[in-house]
């Protein structure tokens, strides 16, 4: 017996050496393991924390209140521009962009899509050493795909979350997306402050912009979207949609004939960003606190009813009005609307 443990002992070990030559994949199965902290530390210096200040009054008298917001941005190619997400800045009087490290710069909207919830901005400067990243093609994505999103959850920044894409989707037409829009769902951890952030493949390359969660806590339970990072190089690239500078409430129904509104459709101006297209046609943000059935609003300011004579309770009106806005805008044209403001319709006309 004893004797026959050293022959028992030599071949195990030359079963375990075969084993090993004919399966080198072991090697790369653990080589595996270590690609997401690899393409983490290539990436993480292009994402960045994006900070807004809004000043907003309440009533006539009342002083202005700051709100502020945080999200997340990522430095895309060799100039100084950050994706996000359009709802993280669209309506916002000031914007900072916050680097790895804690430097900031400031930042202006070049081009936002509210229907694709994405925005292009460019900052003042970017710090020696931070290089942008490739946005890449979101068609190659296949559902199963590991990919990892960086961001600012909570306000936790360069935090990172692994999942997978669970699911590629086409908005309804019932949603508030417009009808080209795509998103990646996707189970990596998502929460508030991921607003905006860039969702990477394993090479490094960002496919989706995070936009949303759907969620019963408020918190992640493993239901994220974001926008395909094709559907954001069209949106605000290759196409840019124009950023107008108005946080406003769709009025139908019930709330448009309470308030009387023309076609019985418009958007009831709430805020008018600073230095914004929509500030310099003289749009009027409300300043009186109101609360109309289970709706807390702000009354008294303009309600666009219609944009380049589109009234907005026509077919297919947000893809229309979108499409005339591109091609006026850098060409010396001005833009008309047609608003309700103290009972009366007011025609507005400007650049844009």
């Amino acid at each position: 017996m004893f004797g026959q443990r050293p022959m028992i002992a030599s071949r195990v070990i030359c079963a375990l050496l075969l084993f090993q030559t004919l399966c080198p994949l072991t090697a790369f199965a653990i080589d595996d393991g270590n690609s997401v902290s690899r393409a983490f530390k290539r990436v993480d210096g292009a994402v960045v924390v994006v900070r807004t200040a809004t000043y907003t009054r309440t009533g006539p008298e009342q002083p202005a209140a700051i709100e502020v917001g945080i999200g997340s941005g990522v430095l895309i190619g060799k100039h100084a521009q950050v994706l996000t997400a359009a709802h993280v800045v669209e309506a916002a009087d000031a914007i900072v962009v916050e680097f790895r490290g804690g430097e900031t710069a400031a930042a202006r909207i070049v081009s936002a899509d509210s229907a694709a919830d994405v925005a292009l901005l460019e900052v003042e400067r970017v710090p020696r050493g931070i290089a942008g990243v490739t946005l890449g093609d979101s068609n190659r994505i296949e559902v199963g795909d590991e990919v990892f999103v960086v961001g600012t959850p909570f306000g936790i920044s360069h935090t990172l979350t692994v999942g997978h894409v669970s699911a590629r989707r086409h908005s309804s037409a019932e949603s508030s997306f417009a009808t080209s829009v795509e998103l990646f769902q996707t189970d990596a951890a998502v929460n508030s402050g991921n607003s905006g952030g860039p969702m990477f493949n394993l090479a490094g390359e960002v496919v989706g912009i995070v936009s949303m969660i759907v969620s019963r806590s408020g918190g992640s339970e493993g239901l994220g979207f974001a926008i395909t990072s094709n559907t954001a190089r069209r949106s605000v690239i290759d196409e840019p949609s124009i950023w107008s500078g108005v946080h406003g409430l769709l009025l139908t129904d019930e709330l448009a004939r309470a308030l009387n509104v023309p076609g019985e459709t418009g958007l009831l101006v709430q805020h008018v960003a600073a230095d914004s297209p929509a500030q310099r046609l003289g749009l009027r943000a409300g300043s009186l606190a109101a609360t109309i059935g289970s709706e807390t609003l702000l009354i008294g300011g303009d309600i666009v009813v219609a944009v380049e004579g589109i009234g907005l309770g026509a077919p297919d009106a947000k893809e229309i009005i979108r499409q005339r806005l591109v091609d006026l805008h850098g060409r010396g044209n001005s833009v008309h609307l047609t608003v309700l403001r103290g009972g009366q319709l007011v025609d507005l006309a400007g650049p844009i």
